[in-house]
């Protein structure tokens, strides 16, 4: 991997490439990310900042704007896969840290997040809360500014990865039309999706852009056979019941009845607007927002026709699922946000004044399920065989809103330097709500619906937030090639406290050609509301386990904290090199080191088997009405804490450049690398509570918890990128490499994964990959544009999962229950080569 990286980082330095198409010049173009100054551009700012433009998007297959980012930008990471209801919002990660700690702005302004909280642990992605970028439509979109550098001294908290700022397309008049559809080569994953944006005056002095999608995904499928019942070749496992055999066969799924590991299907429909009118010569009414409606479902694990059963008052045995059933999780959601402010220039200041309000509101059913404790109940008060079982369950909403007031004020002064100094002053209000409502009775008792059981009255509840904040930025050029920015930051929060945080950037130029730059700051993370509060059940087969909310009384009681913000300390410095005409090169190596991260806990057992690992769980559990009856194999809670301290070090290059070749056509070239390694410093111990060393669980993580902050993700992403142009035909040629990723998994299935107790671990190891993207594009008239192409054009599959102790009745997968199984944690996706077709209509 270093022979990789150095050859790729050398590549960086000589080769000819480029970034955007030959009529952007991307590095010239103005940015308003990272820098309070007006009229900076991109090639000149003293922090690393990649600019995203309409090109990227017509590049890339499927038109989701965490797809266009991952496929942009060697520094972020999608996720493939997701467990439960995280399968249902797929999110992404800036430089191997938390999704959360990345900042997503629009126009400038902060977005709101997602209520729909990842829990399950083991993944990268665990944990997240971040702003679901579904919900912006991409026709909307006129570039993507990505600041690569920790800012929360300048927007507050979740800065510390970097920002994320989307600018919204602002013309007055023109449109779009696109439509495109494709599917994976296998597994499935048919899409479509149709979108058109539109400008048009307001009066003589305004606009408004207008923009509606609509996108569709359908379900992809992975693995084959199911171990509870078959060895991997196959054929039944001994001793099943006739029962259960009858009902595997008469499945329509039959013989892989479980469709746990794919793709969710989900349809999302999606809204905005961006608006302004002029009133004087000096000020403007601005305002934008987006509306989008998701619904979409995922399969849980397959459960047999004897998992719901029931005895009629006269003693007959009744199954009323015969073939078995695939439960879904279904979620319903409404996502909203509107801005609405004043700019302009008074009395020499620059001033912004605006309020946005924001709301993601996720309502969770579980379908084509049942209740078997309700259903027996219910069956033994009558002599017949009852009809009309209760396969769909509500189980409640949860809610995520903020308001955020704003207000930014600037003004240059002449004080004899090289350029005038800028002084930026501003505030900020935020008032946020998180709630869950709980869901139908029969969701949730006699511990629920099977696989997602609804939220019980303990797990309901409305907690609330406020905060204010404070900054000063002042940005000057002292003397010739010298820019210095510093900035420091005041926020108070209603919950915990205060946190005082600064940053401080400089850059100079030697000479046109030769530039280096560099920051340090520190920066912080407010745990999200849904960190803090979040509570829910997950009953899979034989297992059961309560997502404990950390803020709670029950988790105070087993010795857990309330959740603190994360701390973090960033540093970086690079250069950036114009070797010859239309040539830039940068190159910045950085370290962020977050202190008390928010991390979800490894597995923490109350029961394994017969065996009680911990009483205090097992109270925890049965005081917030969670039923252990579907406990069989082992019962426990997952809780969100501060628990690790990391540091992450890293170096990132890239390389633009446009050639031409006359009557051959251009070339726009580009390539970018990044490299990162997070380590953990520093582990919290694990409450005496819930503590047994006898049973292994000895330590707040598992081997699998540590490996999903490590090496999960691939330390190295390459990519390179041609972009040929010649009269009416574009082609782009994309080769993406992606590092070695790995983690461990225990080999009983517990995650415990503690070689010191015989529960011993296997490493999954997915090598260095390449993968090519290939577009090519037509243009039959001005106003007319034809594209197909296919990601991962070469179909690279992912890794399966392996099959142990073979040849036996505990012969299965090393972890799951299907053979064959994708692995989740897989860099490129889950689901192979994607083929598609688009077409533009330009007016």
């Amino acid at each position: 991997m270093k022979k990789i990286l150095f050859c790729s980082t050398a590549l960086a330095m000589i080769a000819p490439v480029a970034a955007q198409a030959a009529d952007q010049e991307p590095t010239s173009e103005i940015i308003v990310t990272g820098t309070r100054q007006t009229g900076m551009k991109a090639a000149d700012s003293a922090a690393p900042i990649q600019l995203i433009g309409a090109q990227a998007f017509q590049s890339v297959g499927q038109q989701d704007l965490t797809q266009v980012l991952a496929q942009t930008l060697p520094s972020l990471n999608f996720q493939g896969l997701g467990g439960d209801t995280a399968n249902l919002t797929l999110s992404a990660a800036l430089r191997g840290i938390s999704p959360n700690d990345t900042l997503v702005l629009i126009n400038g302004k902060r977005r709101h997040t997602t209520a729909n909280l990842a829990v399950l642990g083991g993944s990268p992605f665990s944990g997240s809360a971040t702003t679901d970028l579904s919900f912006v439509p991409t026709n909307s979109i006129g570039r993507v500014e990505v600041l690569q550098d920790g800012a929360a001294a300048q927007y507050g908290s979740d800065a510390i990865a970097g920002v994320v700022n989307i600018q919204l397309k602002n013309a007055d008049h023109g449109g779009t039309i696109t439509a495109t559809g494709g599917s994976n080569y296998q597994n499935g994953g048919k899409t479509a999706a149709v979108g058109s944006n539109f400008g048009f005056k307001l009066g003589e002095k305004g606009f408004i852009n207008i923009t509606g999608e609509y996108k569709f995904h359908d379900y992809t499928q992975h693995g084959n056979y199911d171990r509870r019942f078959f060895y991997a070749d196959g054929s039944f496992k001994p001793g099943l019941s006739t029962t259960v055999v009858n009902g595997l066969k008469s499945n329509p799924y039959y013989p892989n009845v479980n469709r746990i590991n794919g793709d969710a299907r989900y349809t999302i429909y999606n809204l905005s607007f961006n608006a302004g009118y002029d009133v004087g010569s000096d000020a403007q009414v601005y305002a934008f927002g987006t509306y989008g409606n998701r619904n979409a479902r995922s399969f849980q694990n397959y459960r047999n026709a004897e998992r719901v059963s029931g005895t009629t008052s006269t003693g007959t045995t009744v199954y009323p699922l015969s073939q078995g059933f695939l439960p879904q999780e279904n979620i319903r959601e409404e996502d909203f946000s509107l801005t609405a402010g004043i700019k302009g220039k008074a009395a020499e200041w620059n001033y912004d004044l605006s309020a946005t309000y924001g709301k993601d509101a996720v309502g969770l059913y579980t379908i084509n399920s049942a209740n078997p404790t309700l259903f027996s109940m219910l069956q033994s008060a009558s002599a017949t065989p009852l009809t009309g079982i209760q396969r769909n369950f509500y189980d409640g909403q949860l809610s995520n809103s903020e308001w955020v007031a704003n207000i930014d004020v600037s003004r240059d002064f002449e004080i004899g330097t090289e350029k005038p100094l800028t002084l930026a002053m501003g505030g900020e209000y935020r008032n946020g709500n998180y709630s869950i409502s709980q869901g139908e009775y029969a969701s949730y008792i006699f511990g629920g619906a099977q696989s997602y059981p609804g939220f019980a009255p303990t797990d309901a509840g409305s907690f609330g937030r406020k905060s204010y904040a404070g900054y000063v930025d002042v940005a000057a050029d002292p003397i010739k090639g010298l820019h210095v920015d510093v900035a420091g930051r005041f926020e108070h929060y209603s919950d915990f406290g205060s946190v005082w945080i600064g940053k401080g950037n400089a850059r100079y130029d030697f000479s046109e050609k030769f530039a280096v730059r560099g920051t340090v700051s520190n920066g912080f993370r407010a745990p999200t509301l849904a960190e803090q509060y979040y509570s829910s059940v997950n009953v899979g087969p034989g297992s059961t386990f309560g997502q404990l909310p950390p803020n709670s009384a029950a988790a105070q009681l087993l010795g857990f904290a309330k959740l603190r913000p994360e701390k973090s300390v960033n540093f970086s410095g690079g250069v950036v090199l114009h070797p010859a005409p239309k040539l830039q090169i940068t190159i910045d190596a950085y370290q962020i080191k977050i202190k008390d991260r928010i991390v979800p806990s490894g597995d923490i057992f109350g029961t394994l088997g017969t065996t009680t690992v911990s009483a205090a769980v097992v109270n925890a559990l049965t005081s917030r009405g969670v039923s252990l009856a579907d406990a069989t194999s082992y019962a426990g809670i997952n809780i969100f804490t501060n628990g690790v301290s990391t540091r992450t070090r890293g170096v990132e290059a890239t390389a633009n450049y446009a050639s031409d070749f006359g009557d051959m056509g251009k070339v726009d070239w580009s390539l970018g690398v990044n490299y990162n390694k997070t380590e953990i410093t520093k582990i919290a111990s694990l409450p005496a509570a819930v503590y047994n060393a006898a049973q292994g669980q000895t330590k707040l993580l598992t081997q699998n918890a540590m490996d999903a902050l490590t090496t999960a993700t691939p330390r190295m992403k390459v990519i390179a990128n041609a972009l040929w142009s010649k009269g009416k035909f574009q082609v782009n040629l994309r080769e993406t490499i992606y590092g070695t990723t790995s983690q461990h998994v225990s080999t009983d299935g517990s995650g415990n994964c503690n070689s010191t107790t015989g529960e011993a671990c296997q490493l999954l190891k997915i090598g260095t990959t390449l993968i090519t993207d290939l577009n090519v594009g037509y243009k039959l008239t001005p106003r007319v544009r034809f594209d197909v192409g296919a990601n991962n054009l070469f179909d690279k599959q992912a890794p399966t999962t392996p099959t142990i102790f073979k040849g036996t009745t505990s012969e299965r997968p090393l972890s799951g229950n299907v053979y064959n199984a994708a692995l989740g944690f897989t860099p490129w996706g889950i689901n192979g080569g994607y083929y598609y077709a688009r077409a533009t209509f330009n007016f």
